[in-house]
C-alpha cells in the first residue's frame, strides 16, 4: 500500500504548489455543459491482502490510458458539493512485473464527479469499470477474459484555463466475474497521475 499511496501523495504535493498561470478562473466555463476532456493518465499499483489468504501473489503492474470524457450537465448542487459529472470512455493497457510479466487491454466506461467550489483547485470523486483481454496466470486469477474496476478520489490543480494536472488514488478489483476458475480476484492500492485538456 505504501508505495502507491505515497505514489499519488507526491504527485498531488507537487500538484499544490505548482503556480497558477492567471489569477482569474471560471469553473462555469471550463465546465461548462457538452464541453469535452481528453485526459491521458498513468498509473501504479500494488496488491494487497484484503481477505487475508495465505497464498497470496503479490502483483505488481503499471498502466495507461486515454480517458475521453464529456460534460452532459451544467455545474450542479450547493456550496462545496458544487460540482460537474463527467462521463467517458477510455482504453485502457496494463502491464504486470510482478510475479510474472503479462498483461491487460481492455475498453471502459468512466464517471467522475468533480468539485468546483476551490478555484483551480478541483478535488473529484471517481468510478469505473472495464472489460478485455489478459494472460494473467495467477493463483487468484486464470482467464483469458477479465473485467477491472476501480473507485478512487484525487484532486486536480488548472495550470492554464483548459488545463489541469491531476493525481489521485484509486482501490482496484480485478476479476473475471466468474466466467471461469479460479476466480478469486484480487485487489490493488494504485496511484494514478494524469492531465486534462477541456475543450468547448
Amino acid at each position: 500500500m505504501i508505495r502507491p499511496l505515497a505514489f499519488g501523495l507526491t504527485a498531488l504535493l507537487m500538484l499544490t504548489l505548482a503556480p497558477p498561470a492567471a489569477i482569474a478562473f471560471d469553473p462555469a466555463q471550463t465546465y461548462r455543459q457538452g464541453a469535452f476532456v481528453i485526459s491521458p493518465e498513468a498509473s501504479y499499483g500494488h496488491q494487497f491482502n484484503l481477505e487475508d489468504k495465505r497464498v497470496f501473489s503479490d502483483i505488481e503492474f503499471a498502466n495507461g490510458g486515454v480517458r475521453l470524457g464529456w460534460l452532459p450537465l451544467a455545474p450542479v448542487g450547493p456550496g462545496p458539493l458544487h460540482g460537474s459529472f463527467e462521463v467517458g470512455l477510455e482504453p485502457v493497457y496494463q502491464r504486470y512485473f510482478e510475479p510474472n510479466d503479462a498483461f491487460f487491454a481492455g475498453l471502459g466506461l468512466t464517471l467522475r464527479y468533480h468539485f468546483l467550489s476551490l478555484g483551480r483547485f478541483v478535488p473529484y470523486v471517481e468510478g469505473a469499470g472495464f472489460a478485455g483481454g489478459t494472460d494473467l496466470r495467477v493463483t487468484e486469477i486464470d482467464s483469458d477474459f477479465t473485467f477491472m474496476l476501480w473507485a478512487g478520489a484525487g484532486a486536480a490543480v488548472f495550470v492554464t484555463d483548459r488545463t489541469a494536472l491531476y493525481a489521485g488514488y484509486r482501490w482496484t478489483h480485478v476479476s473475471n466475474g466468474n466466467t471461469k476458475t479460479p476466480n478469486r480476484g484480487f485487489e490493488a492500492n494504485t496511484g494514478v497521475v494524469g492531465v486534462s485538456f477541456f475543450f468547448e
